[in-house]
């Protein structure tokens, strides 16, 4: 059997894919997180986690087991973006991952870590990967703050010589499918218009309150969760040697067809109501994203991305198969 990864966020969203697809692979992980959250999330109870380490006690088990891995995939962090705890950000999303970073330098394990597009901020600098633009990019949250801080970190010990053999992180954009229930308010606007539309008829999306931009038209760049964890898969196995990479479609879609998308799938009639966006995120509310993707590109990732009507309709087959 080959060694194993640890992987970190293992029973959320993004990890829990991510190991989904390595049983699949039958590349046996290491699971760390929260150990309630691996009996308390029913969409994941089929899967095969290995090991689970409490996130709390990963570093005292690490140096006390010496595990001998193969990699380390560190997907963990509180993704709350309405979080404006700063010091718990910083605990759970910059300091915890240097210690992940120091860990792998110091035993030579390849790292994939998640960084996130909202370290772009209101995309004023547009969302170029180029990490010359890194220094100058300006989130608009804690979250966003807390995961370009690490980037920044991250270039400055690759400066000192002080990195994994081979180490990428990927500025996830909207990331949409199977698993992400238990994110709640966080989680993607596909699943809540499922919920919305099977329960009310209806879904609600956020009035524009910018001039020349009509309601419903705010642009995303959606990313089906599926080729997010190929990315993963083709960082380790090429593997990308460093750096930081955007990883989205590279193609922004409004609200409207997301919507359309899902009632399509569901056969229900269209039925839209627009709400105010809430005063206290509509200063920092992004009108449009979509991730520059030639870099990944150069590395020889050409693999082509799902469309977002695709992605809906294999989110949804899942969605009816587990309720």
């Amino acid at each position: 059997m080959s060694k194993p990864i640890l992987v970190t966020g293992a029973a959320g969203f993004i990890g829990s894919a991510f190991v989904e697809s390595c049983n699949r692979l039958n590349i046996p992980v290491i699971s760390v997180d929260e150990p309630t959250y691996f009996t308390s999330r029913s969409e994941h109870k089929a899967l095969q986690f290995g090991q689970i380490i409490d996130r709390e006690r990963l570093f005292e088990w690490l140096e006390s087991k010496r595990p001998v891995l193969s990699a380390i995939v560190h997907i963990g962090a509180c993704t709350d973006t309405t979080e404006m705890d700063e010091a718990y950000l910083s605990k759970m999303n910059l300091e915890y991952t240097k210690k992940i970073w120091e860990y792998a330098t110091k035993h030579a394990l390849p790292l994939v870590y998640a960084s996130s597009a909202a370290t772009y901020g209101d995309g004023a600098l547009g969302y170029d990967d180029d990490e010359r633009l890194i220094p100058k990019l300006k989130p608009m949250n804690p979250y966003g703050e807390s995961k370009q801080q690490f980037d920044l970190w991250a270039l400055e010990q690759e400066k000192q010589g002080k990195h994994p053999p081979s180490w990428s992180g990927f500025k996830f954009f909207n990331v949409y499918g199977f698993g992400e229930r238990h994110k709640e308010k966080m989680s993607s606007v596909v699943i809540q218009a499922f919920d919305q539309i099977n329960q009310k008829g209806f879904i609600k999306l956020f009035k524009s309150h910018r001039e020349g931009i009509p309601h419903g038209h705010q642009e995303r760049d959606f990313v089906y969760v599926g080729d997010v964890i190929q990315v993963l898969h083709f960082a380790l196995q090429k593997p990308i040697q460093r750096g930081i990479y955007n990883l989205g479609t590279g193609k922004a879609r409004t609200f409207l067809d997301l919507a359309r998308a899902v009632f399509k799938e569901l056969h229900k009639p269209e039925k839209i109501e627009f709400m105010d966006t809430p005063i206290q995120i509509r200063g920092r509310y992004q009108y449009f994203t979509q991730a520059k993707m030639d870099r990944l590109k150069a590395q020889g990732y050409h693999t082509p991305f799902t469309s977002l009507e695709e992605g809906i309709h294999q989110y949804i087959q899942k969605l009816h198969k587990f309720y």
